[in-house]
């Protein structure tokens, strides 16, 4: 903010302090008072564009300009039936502005669903509210998985530890003390507190980025950026041939003024493949209402893109092939430990954690009603996934103090401890083991399980998911390798996985190599990890990145969010922890696993399907720019009207692409999508050109006298039509019985065109005699063998 000078008339404008609030929070009055000067959380975090964003970018597009000029023209010059191009173009940017809204509209409900929810204390009561609705000054609560949402300085602390790697790049966790400042964007993973707001709205740390991460956009991925490239060639293309075709129809060849307009505006508008950009928008949005409809929030729209392309799927075990809940199925004591103070103990442990994981949450539900329950803690140690272990010291009847700890067995004992053994048995039979353990040292200390004395297992079950197992047999059937990267014992992990039909041998984290290269070839060659701490997670992912994998990471727990935020896909459960949440691309609100196949396959169905459609756009692109060129190198008239190639789009495109876009693909997106496109297009589009050139001239010479050129037209349009049509017909391969219907369909309504009087008149479309028309056919039928042909050789030659 910048000071006004005194002497200006105005009082000078200093930062206001926030006033120092007591346990007890802000009142009612005090939020209302913030309220009223502006001191609000009030960050436009959107989910997607505002509704004149979604007109702008439909309406506003280069080539709508193009159009729309050209358009205005034959409005003027030319028949009605010239200027039906731009009436298509109207409905297509129509289609594009309501799919896209009905897409806004879906983002917006999930978004609010999905929305976090802090929790801020108020007249002395916690209470959850938007993260619009934080004030300057109000007391936040956290916890482990909580996302600081505004700036603040910490005023309660019990063990917190906030990692801040996502603004700073530092892994390691840093123990924030009151006083201490915690800022906007780091999240919590260990014990709890408060923290005052400090800076809220705009003056957040974290508030421009987090509003840009959170915008719904479509331009940041391969295929929008391909086909940005596309129209860039293309439009390098379409300017000297339009040129040379202007400069032919209007001064070289003496027709009539309008007619030499109508035709040239002919030549133009077929170059722009105008409804590419509107299916690739539209597959997109309906992508996102029908992912909608399953509970599934897309945050990154490229998300969906980028799903399809994945070809690994790194899994955490606990909540996402396991549900969040588990239950206690048995209690061993060990070395003749009294069982009753056993349960004494573990009830005093839950009481103690206010935010109990799910370990201890079922642990709580076995013992509640221990009176040990009661007793308060002298000192805690939260639960952190990088040490596996908590910890509470309580007094004893005789005054003296008990360090406790619950955690992993092979964490806490040394390997040769007999423990281990019964702790393996219970393993292999995929269940999941704690261990009760009596302290030795201050759980204040540097290393608080040295020395440690067993006293207890604790066996836990873990309930699988119902859809894991079918979930996992998709992605195999898809080729997609899974990778099941767990911080639970490696043996529990494996069990799990071998439940669900992964087989291959567990592997403990710990020793894993450190070194990247050998750590990639030791990720390849596994398939269950187990003891893996956060930094190993990320590290894992970064290594198979690095052998050219495209991975998601799946995870609903704090301990995943630096593998989320790495991954190329990040999916957090809507369950899980608000820093999951907060920077996964798909959330899935329902937090069902199985929705998992429905993204992959709409993915593929989006990519897959705008590769086969960019096909015939841009044959159709290549082909009239092919023809501008043959015609000012010939220095004839421009073969067709704008109504002829409004009609062969019609049928050969338009309508077909929209079907063959919206249809059900499950081939795996590949790379270089230009490069697929064009290698098919160019030839395509060669091919199509000459021959439609060949009947022209052939027909030129054939026909004579007053109609020749309504003549040699539509000899040239039965050539472009049938090659177009034979082109559609590979482009719809394989064939489903809709799709021989398609292609049957346009055929048929063409044939409607040319044995209807009215719509031979309308279109100016009549066959004069017997023999161009077939030898129209037969220019058309060698040009599809030679199309077929140039096909196949093309994609053994330039395979990709």
């Amino acid at each position: 903010m910048t000071n006004v000078d005194a002497g200006a008339g105005l009082d000078p404008v200093h930062p206001v302090a926030p006033p120092t609030t007591g346990p007890a929070g802000l009142t009612r009055a005090e939020v209302a008072e913030r309220v009223a000067r502006g001191e609000v959380n009030d960050v436009p975090v959107r989910s997607s564009r505002s509704l004149g964003e979604i007109v702008r970018a439909n309406v506003f597009t280069r080539f709508n300009a193009i159009i729309g000029v050209l358009w205005v023209v034959t409005l003027f010059v030319a028949p009605i039936q010239d200027s039906l191009f731009g009436f298509v173009i109207l409905a297509n940017t129509g289609i594009g502005i309501v799919q896209e809204w009905r897409a806004k509209k879906t983002l917006d409900s999930l978004a609010v669903i999905g929305e976090s929810r802090p929790t801020v204390r108020r007249d002395g009561a916690a209470v959850q509210v938007p993260t619009s609705q934080i004030v300057l000054g109000d007391l936040v609560e956290i916890g482990p998985g909580d996302k600081i949402v505004v700036d603040g300085v910490c005023a309660e602390a019990d063990g917190l530890e906030v990692d801040e790697s996502l603004l700073t790049g530092e892994a390691d966790p840093v123990v924030k003390h009151p006083g201490e400042p915690v800022m906007s964007g780091s999240f919590v993973v260990a014990g709890g507190g408060a923290f005052q707001a400090t800076k809220v709205g705009r003056e957040a740390y974290a508030a421009q980025l987090a509003e840009e991460a959170s915008r719904f956009t479509l331009v940041h991925s391969e295929l929008r950026s391909g086909i940005s490239t596309i129209l860039k060639y293309v439009t390098w293309m379409m300017v000297p041939a339009a040129l040379g075709l202007v400069v032919t129809q209007l001064v070289v060849k003496s027709n009539d003024f309008k007619g030499s307009v109508a035709r040239t505006i002919g030549g133009i508008i077929p170059m722009v493949p105008e409804g590419l950009v509107l299916l690739t928008s539209v597959a997109f949005a309906i992508g996102v209402i029908r992912l909608g409809r399953k509970q599934c929030l897309v945050q990154e729209l490229p998300a969906i893109e980028g799903l399809a392309r994945v070809d690994t799927v790194c899994l955490d075990k606990t909540g996402t092939l396991t549900e969040g809940g588990m239950d206690v199925t048995g209690l061993k004591p060990l070395d003749g430990a009294d069982e009753g103070r056993v349960r004494e103990v573990l009830a005093a442990l839950g009481a103690s954690d206010p935010r109990p994981n799910a370990s201890l949450q079922a642990i709580i539900d076995a013992y509640p009603d221990g009176h040990g329950a009661d007793r308060h803690p002298v000192s805690t140690l939260p639960f952190s996934s990088a040490r596996k272990y908590s910890g509470a010291a309580f007094e004893e009847g005789d005054g003296k103090v008990a360090g406790w700890l619950l955690g992993a067995p092979d964490v806490l004992l040394s390997p040769d401890d007999p423990a281990l053994a019964e702790t393996g048995r219970l393993n292999e039979r995929g269940l999941r083991v704690l261990l009760l353990a009596r302290a030795a040292r201050d759980l204040d200390g540097p290393d608080p399980a040295r020395g440690a004395r067993p006293v207890a297992l604790v066996v836990l079950e873990q309930r699988l998911r119902p859809d894991a197992a079918e979930t996992l047999r998709y992605f195999a059937d898809q080729d997609v390798q899974a990778k099941v990267i767990s911080g639970d014992n490696a043996v529990s992990v494996g069990a799990v996985a071998h439940k669900l039909g992964l087989s291959g041998k567990a592997v403990d984290a710990r020793k894993l190599p450190a070194d990247p290269a050998d750590l990639a070839k030791a990720v390849d060659r596994a398939t269950v990890f187990g003891r893996v701490t956060p930094q190993q997670k990320r590290e894992m992912v970064g290594a198979l990145q690095s052998e050219g994998r495209t991975v998601a990471m799946t995870g609903d727990g704090v301990n995943d969010v630096l593998a989320l935020k790495d991954a190329d896909i990040g999916v957090s459960m809507g369950s899980g922890s608000e820093a999951t949440r907060a920077v996964a691309q798909i959330v899935l609100l329902n937090n069902s696993f199985a929705t998992l196949p429905s993204v992959v396959a709409e993915g593929r169905r989006v990519i897959g399907n705008i590769t086969r459609v960019a096909t015939l756009f841009l044959v159709k692109t290549v082909y009239s720019v092919l023809l501008a060129l043959l015609v000012v190198c010939w220095q004839v008239e421009y073969p067709f009207l704008p109504r002829h190639l409004t009609l062969l789009s019609t049928l050969t495109i338009g309508v077909p692409a929209f079907f063959l876009a919206l249809a059900p693909n499950t081939e795996r997106a590949r790379p270089h999508f230009v490069r697929r496109v064009m290698r098919y297009s160019i030839p395509g589009g060669l091919l199509a050109g000459v021959a439609t050139f060949v009947t022209y001239l052939l027909a030129r010479h054939h026909y004579t006298g007053a109609g020749a050129l309504s003549a040699e037209t539509s000899a040239a349009t039965l050539t472009l039509f049938l090659i177009s049509m034979w082109v559609l017909a590979i482009i719809a391969r394989p064939y489903t019985w809709w799709r021989v219907a398609l292609v049957a369909a346009m055929g048929v309504a063409f044939l409607f065109v040319l044995t209807v009087p009215w719509l031979q008149d309308f279109f100016a479309l009549r066959l004069v005699g017997n023999v161009m028309p077939w030898t129209a056919v037969g220019v058309a039928v060698v040009a599809a063998a030679a199309l077929e042909l140039v096909w196949r050789w093309v994609g053994r030659r330039f395979p990709v």
